[in-house]
């Protein structure tokens, strides 16, 4: 399969026993296609968007051919 990218935020409930096993079979899925994830926090997104901006380019360019 070609690769991809996709984007979600994520709450709290993804931090329950239930939601990181849910988050862990839903990666492993997404993986079996290609697709890497890169997990945020709401926290993250409204408060350290220029963090998050820059983890996303450096996975960019680390993966870039």
């Amino acid at each position: 399969m070609g690769e991809g990218w996709g984007e979600g935020y994520y709450g709290s409930q993804h931090y329950t026993d239930e939601g990181l096993e849910a988050d862990r079979v839903r990666d492993e899925a997404l993986a079996q296609l290609g697709l890497i994830v890169l997990r945020f926090d709401n926290g993250q997104v409204m408060k350290q968007i220029n963090d998050v901006v820059e983890r996303i380019y450096q996975h960019c360019l680390k993966e870039s051919p």
